[in-house]
C-alpha cells in the first residue's frame, strides 16, 4: 500500500509540473466552484534587483563615496591625536604634574569625542542606506502586482526559497527592466538610524 501511494503522488506530482511548464504564460484557468483557486507561483530575487538594478547600484555607488570621505576625515583627525599624544609623551619630562594631567584629560576628551562621532557617521549612513534600500522596495512593488497581473499570477515567493523552479516562473530580469524605468536613481541621503538598529550597535 505505501508503495502505491508513492507510486500515485509522484504521478500527481510530474502532472502538476506539466501542466504548470505548459500554462506558465498562460491565462490561468478560472476557479473551480465551491474550490480554491489553482496556485500560480512566480519567483523574484529581491538581493538581485537591489544589487543589478539602476537604483540599486546608484544607491551603492552613493554609499561607498560616503563611507571613504567618513574614512577620510575620521583618519585625518586620528592621525591629529595620535600626533598629540606623542608630543605629550616627549613633553613629559620638562611638565608639571597638573599640566601633563590637563593634557591628557583634553586628549581623552578628543578621543572619545572621535569616537562617538564615528560611531554617529556610521549610524548616518546606514540610516541612509536603509531608506534609499526601503524607497526602492517600495517603488519594487506596484513593478511586481504589475507582473503578477499580466501573467496570471498569485503566489510570489523569493527565488531563494525555491529548489527548482522553470526560467519562465522568474520575473527578477523583467521586474529590474521596469524598475529601472520607474525608478532609475536613488538619491542617499544621511539619516538618522531606527532606534532598534542603534541598539543592535550597541549590543
Amino acid at each position: 500500500m505505501n508503495d502505491v501511494s508513492r507510486i500515485v503522488r509522484a504521478a500527481a506530482a510530474a502532472l502538476l509540473i506539466v501542466g504548470f511548464a505548459s500554462s506558465a504564460l498562460a491565462a490561468p484557468p478560472p476557479p473551480q466552484q465551491g474550490g480554491a483557486p489553482m496556485a500560480r507561483i512566480l519567483l523574484v530575487d529581491r538581493n538581485d534587483i537591489l544589487t543589478r538594478s539602476a537604483a540599486g547600484q546608484s544607491i551603492m555607488r552613493q554609499v561607498q563615496a560616503m563611507v571613504v570621505s567618513a574614512k577620510a576625515n575620521l583618519n585625518a583627525r586620528g592621525m591629529g591625536l595620535q600626533k598629540e599624544y606623542q608630543q605629550i609623551q616627549q613633553q613629559a619630562a620638562i611638565l608639571s604634574a597638573s599640566v601633563k594631567d590637563g593634557k591628557l584629560k583634553a586628549f581623552n576628551a578628543k578621543k572619545i569625542a572621535l569616537e562617538t562621532d564615528m560611531q554617529r557617521q556610521q549610524g548616518l549612513i546606514q540610516g541612509g542606506l536603509l531608506a534609499a534600500r526601503n524607497q526602492l522596495l517600495g517603488a519594487l512593488k506596484p513593478v511586481l502586482q504589475k507582473i503578477m497581473q499580466e501573467r496570471g499570477g498569485n503566489i510570489l515567493m523569493e527565488r531563494g526559497a525555491a529548489l527548482e523552479w522553470m526560467p519562465a516562473v522568474d520575473v527578477t530580469d523583467v521586474a529590474i527592466q521596469r524598475l529601472n524605468q520607474a525608478l532609475p536613481n536613488v538619491v542617499v541621503k544621511p539619516t538618522a538610524p531606527p532606534p532598534q538598529m542603534m541598539q543592535q550597535q550597541q549590543q
